[in-house]
């Protein structure tokens, strides 16, 4: 009777919960896939647990993943709760893209929790959820030359800094000059700001720049397509180049083209603040540093650069993405095959 009383009320075993599938996913989303570190930083991020302790003290994490479904049987969950889930995100006042992107670690942790070599569960609940419909992409903007020039002088000039505390050190003045040949190197040949902090320069050469490396999160890896690319360098860009190279140290083939006073990698966020600052004190448009690339990208395009040779300098996987800087170029070309449609019969 005994036995049969502690068979009755003992939990049955209804397989691993959540949590530990998600952690066996990011264990093999890192060691198998070799997934970037911005990649493993955001998917960590969203599978983090509600509190994290702190040097004694809590700090908080949204945690909405694990709150929801980290203690539930991975094989019981249901459609139903990933949806309550992606609501209780919406709460929070999480746009549709953040919210696609909770669906989406959901639906890749259980994509890898369904073959057979892990858990082989049965079914992946995220499927049935619906994913949120985004918002029109709005029309690329960009910067002219003069104003890639413009916020350069102005970077150049420190504009950026509190007036009370003007450069003043040789350090200080080099980190200017520095951050005004970077934005022209960034709008002249559309690397991303981690390609841009990780180019050293035995990748310059005279004619081209071999893009083979970025900083990401923090960590040096592979490029965002996993190719090296091979990128034309421009007059503008070269010339910004060699106005570096005159500096007094670090410019030995395997050191770093953009560093810090110490020679290590520039900070991400200290450098997207000082781009900011300028920009706002020199009156620009209140564009992003990403938008560089896609100045670099529409300059090309108004050009008159086919669109292949866009793509293989950008090192974009798909030519749609690319395809996205020449629609201008393409309304411009038909005015005037549309304007004789018009004129047709006419006196």
């Amino acid at each position: 009777i005994v036995a049969e009383h502690v068979a009755s009320t003992e939990p049955q075993n209804a397989g691993p919960t959540f949590r530990v599938v998600a952690h066996e996913y990011l264990r093999w989303l890192e060691d198998v896939r070799g997934a970037k570190p911005s990649t493993l930083r955001d998917h960590r991020s969203t599978l983090s647990e509600p509190d994290v302790a702190v040097l004694g003290g809590r700090a908080k994490t949204n945690g909405h993943v694990m709150r929801a479904l980290g203690d539930r049987p991975a094989a019981e969950v249901t459609a139903r709760e990933v949806e309550n889930l992606l609501a209780s995100v919406e709460k929070t006042g999480a746009g549709p893209r953040t919210v696609n992107k909770y669906r989406e670690i959901v639906l890749a942790v259980y994509t890898y929790a369904c073959r057979p070599a892990t858990f082989a569960l049965t079914s992946n609940p995220a499927h049935a959820t619906d994913k949120r419909r985004l918002p029109q992409r709005q029309t690329l903007d960009t910067y002219s030359v003069a104003e890639v020039e413009e916020l350069a002088d102005a970077l150049a000039a420190g504009v950026h800094r509190d007036p009370a505390r003007p450069a003043s050190t040789d350090a200080e003045k080099a980190e200017d000059r520095q951050d005004a040949e970077l934005v022209r190197v960034a709008a002249y040949t559309g690397l991303r700001q981690g390609e841009l902090r990780a180019l050293r320069w035995s990748d310059v050469g005279k004619d081209v720049l071999t893009v083979s490396r970025a900083l990401s999160a923090g960590v040096e890896s592979g490029t965002k397509g996993g190719r090296v690319r091979h990128v034309p360098l421009v007059p503008q860009a070269a010339a910004a180049l060699e106005r570096l190279r005159e500096r007094g140290d670090f410019t030995a083939p395997d050191e770093l083209v953009f560093c810090n006073w110490l020679g290590r990698p520039l900070d991400e966020s200290a450098l997207r603040r000082r781009f900011m600052a300028a920009r706002d004190a020199a009156g620009l448009r209140p564009l992003r540093f990403h938008d560089l690339r896609h100045t670099y990208g529409s300059l090309l395009a108004s050009g008159g650069v086919p669109v292949t040779d866009i793509q293989a300098a950008m090192g974009h996987a798909d030519v749609q993405t690319t395809a996205r800087y020449l629609h201008a170029r393409q309304a411009s070309e038909q005015v005037d095959r549309f304007a004789r449609a018009f004129s047709e019969g006419v006196d």
